[in-house]
């Protein structure tokens, strides 16, 4: 029954959603699909990134346009308020899957607004140009947040996969620290309140409690400080493996 419903998301969202960007849809429903079956574990973690992000916004001055890069399936952004709070709110993503479009309609929200925009970076310095990829936001009118939200560690796991694929020696070694680095600049020389949560490491976890695995998602980029830490346990045992889980350390800071 599952893979029917994932069909038929899929199905629905694909003449939604820009040619250039239909080959991410799969990894949306997937997200979907992980998210609903998590959704008891997952439910700290998106609570805590709702609670930074109200944090947040909580003492701005003006509430006129926010921004939020990498929306998601929006479990882990508080959309009701701030499209309560705000005059318009626009939503980055790669896919934003139909069951998102349809939950937004009916909750009859006038001023949010739905973008399609890879904000990794990536294509401009491929084609040889200096990263910026949220360089786009100066000509966002009234801008007075931008929210980051758990998307940096995806954006290092993309462009990983791509610049593994290019040919040896076209892309420089480190391509990926460097669009990581270029995202976590563009978010600093903002003029105006901007919040980063983001996961930066991962552990592998067996039943007895022993790390047989760790890495570093911001690929030795340093994030900047955190005000609130806590743990995502992104694959429960049994998610993945009856042997083992997988929990990712994640950070908030504005």
């Amino acid at each position: 029954m599952l893979m029917i419903t994932e069909a038929l998301l899929y199905a629905a969202t694909l003449p939604l959603t820009g040619k250039s960007y239909r080959k991410f849809i799969r990894y949306s429903v997937n997200l979907w699909s992980r998210a609903g079956r998590c959704a008891g574990d997952w439910a700290d973690h998106e609570e805590k990134s709702r609670n930074a992000i109200r944090a947040a916004v909580a003492d701005l001055r003006q509430n006129r346009t926010a921004v939020v890069l990498g929306s998601g399936l929006l479990r882990d952004v508080p959309i009701d308020d701030l499209a309560r709070d705000f005059d318009t709110v626009v939503l980055i993503d790669l896919v934003h899957l139909a069951s998102v479009r349809l939950w937004l309609a009916a909750k009859g929200y006038r001023n949010v607004r739905l973008i399609e925009r890879d904000l990794s970076g990536y294509d401009d310095f491929s084609a040889g140009q200096e990263p910026e990829p949220l360089g786009f936001l100066r000509g966002v009118p009234y801008l007075d947040f931008v929210v980051s939200a758990n998307l940096l560690s995806q954006i290092g796991r993309g462009v990983k996969r791509r610049h593994e694929a290019e040919a040896a020696g076209r892309m420089p070694e480190d391509t990926v620290e460097r669009l990581i680095a270029a995202h976590l600049s563009g978010l600093s020389g903002l003029s105006c309140r901007h919040c980063l949560v983001t996961d930066i490491a991962y552990a592998v976890i067996d039943r007895n409690g022993k790390t047989h695995e760790e890495a570093d998602l911001l690929h030795g980029v340093a994030p900047p400080p955190a005000k609130a830490v806590w743990t995502w346990p992104v694959a429960p045992l049994g998610e993945e493996s009856r042997d083992y889980r997988i929990e990712h350390k994640v950070i908030a800071g504005w």
